[in-house]
């Protein structure tokens, strides 16, 4: 067998985890059972190489509880993918390094539960808090059932060694019902045999590895040009290192605002929504009676898919980003949409391989033993770098299913970096933008109000377009 090593960045996102610092990134997808019997719609799809799947258990009732039903289909088809059954294990060579292989106790009963709780959502923060397995293949899916039989929600996590957004959202696709296939990595490819070069060989490697060493040299002087981290306010940060605590929140916004507003103001949908993110924190803050400073806003990093679109690629991570200042200084709403598109086109016109926020290439001129050794360094420096992280995640515009359930919802959830007490990240799901939040528990107990704020600054936006 050949062995499959992790990439650089992947290496880097397992070696800096810690327990209070998971680095799994999640989505909670709530479903709501359809009226009728689900029928063909919960076979798996076509040429998945799934067999026939099972029902629920004994004594469960698939008509009464879809969520007993979403489980066992979660628990079948999960040991037909390949990828989910293989986990990280550290290898000898190279010094450092660590590579996948086949779990060969793989136990779906060891990732997909079936959780009874009061309140599905608010059991999502918890869950988040708690690091998966490291000696087992790195993802889990809840699901988490309500006082509802025929409503639930499903939790996916997925270790960001594993997948990036685009990644996860591959691999949750093939445990849904047939439908529209999602176009999503390709099967890895064999590692090359070790190669000597010949002389004639040895110009244009030099020449490679010489522009490999220009642009971490250029990204280094563009975060060294950032400057130190400048004072932001209490509620962004948790303290020393934080609580492991999380808690998690959700907000539904409907797509056709979002686009009046663009179409109106000027910009792309994603200035829109980074917007709200200033806003919404200028309003929350204020709310709760804290000092809204007057200089530079908080640093955003905003990741940047290297994916081609349309085209399979591997599993793991292929992303940059963008560092951009979110003008909550600012008072006007529109004035602030102006801010974010003069700086996202700022960053655009550099390109995702330049600029402070291009830190994540950086992990590919680093040995794996650095990596090893420098991981707990390196999680210690994120609050150096960036203040809040704000991401998203396309998804496709059909409706996904599982055991005849529509996803009704959908929640991106990003992990928390150190000494950060929230992160965002969005999803636009049919004509719906969701925002998910996750943020210290202790550091910032009210994160509902500010979900409510960023629905405030959205409607503020649509009066000032109207």
């Amino acid at each position: 067998m050949v062995t499959e090593h992790l990439s650089p960045l992947d290496l880097a996102f397992w070696r800096i985890e810690s327990a209070d610092h998971p680095m799994h990134l999640g989505a909670l997808a709530v479903f709501e059972a359809a009226a009728q019997d689900p029928g063909p719609a919960s076979r798996p799809r076509s040429g998945s190489g799934r067999g026939a799947d099972s029902g629920p258990g004994p004594g469960e009732d698939p008509e009464s509880d879809a969520a007993a039903r979403a489980a066992a289909l979660l628990a079948t088809r999960c040991t037909r993918v390949p990828r989910l059954r293989r986990r990280i294990h550290d290898v000898l060579l190279p010094v450092g390094s660590a590579a996948w292989a086949p779990d060969a106790d793989f136990d779906p009963a060891r990732h997909v539960f079936l959780v009874r709780t009061p309140d599905p959502r608010a059991a999502a923060g918890p869950l988040m808090a708690r690091p998966l397995d490291r000696s087992r293949p790195p993802w889990e899916a809840h699901v988490l059932a309500g006082p509802d039989p025929r409503s639930f929600a499903v939790l996916f996590k997925f270790h960001h060694a594993l997948a990036d957004g685009l990644a996860a959202l591959a691999l949750a696709a093939t445990l849904f019902d047939e439908g529209p296939t999602v176009r999503g990595p390709a099967r890895p490819q064999p590692e090359p045999a070790a190669h000597v070069p010949a002389l004639r060989e040895l110009p244009g490697l030099l020449a490679t590895r010489i522009q490999g060493v220009g642009q971490a040299l250029e990204i280094g002087a563009a975060m060294a040009r950032s400057g130190l981290p400048l004072p932001v306010p209490a509620a962004l940060t948790a303290g020393a290192g934080g609580t492991g605590t999380r808690a998690v929140a959700g907000l539904a916004l409907a797509l056709d605002d979002v686009n009046r507003i663009r179409k109106v103001a000027g910009g792309t949908v994603n200035d829109v929504l980074i917007t709200l993110v200033a806003g919404g924190l200028r309003r929350w803050l204020a709310g709760r009676g804290d000092t809204v400073p007057e200089g530079p806003g908080p640093r955003a990093l905003i990741p940047v898919s290297r994916r081609r679109p349309g085209a399979g690629a591997r599993y793991g991570n292929r992303l940059s980003g963008y560092l951009l200042r979110l003008p909550i200084e600012e008072p006007d709403p529109l004035r602030r949409l102006e801010r974010v598109r003069t700086g996202m086109d700022r960053n655009k016109e550099a390109g995702p391989a330049r600029g402070a926020g291009a830190v994540a290439l950086l992990a590919d001129h680093v040995h794996p033993l650095g990596h090893r050794l420098g991981g707990p360094l390196v999680a210690q420096a994120a609050r150096l770098l960036f203040d809040i992280l704000v991401t998203s995640v396309p998804l496709p515009g059909f409706t996904f299913t599982l055991g005849g359930s529509r996803v009704r919802e959908v929640y991106p959830l990003a992990p928390l970096a150190r000494g950060h007490a929230l992160a965002v990240a969005v999803s636009t799901y049919k004509d719906t933008v969701h925002y998910g939040l996750v943020a210290d528990a202790a550091a910032v107990p009210d994160l509902a109000a500010l979900a409510e704020a960023l629905r405030e600054e959205l409607d503020a936006l649509v009066r000032e377009v109207s």
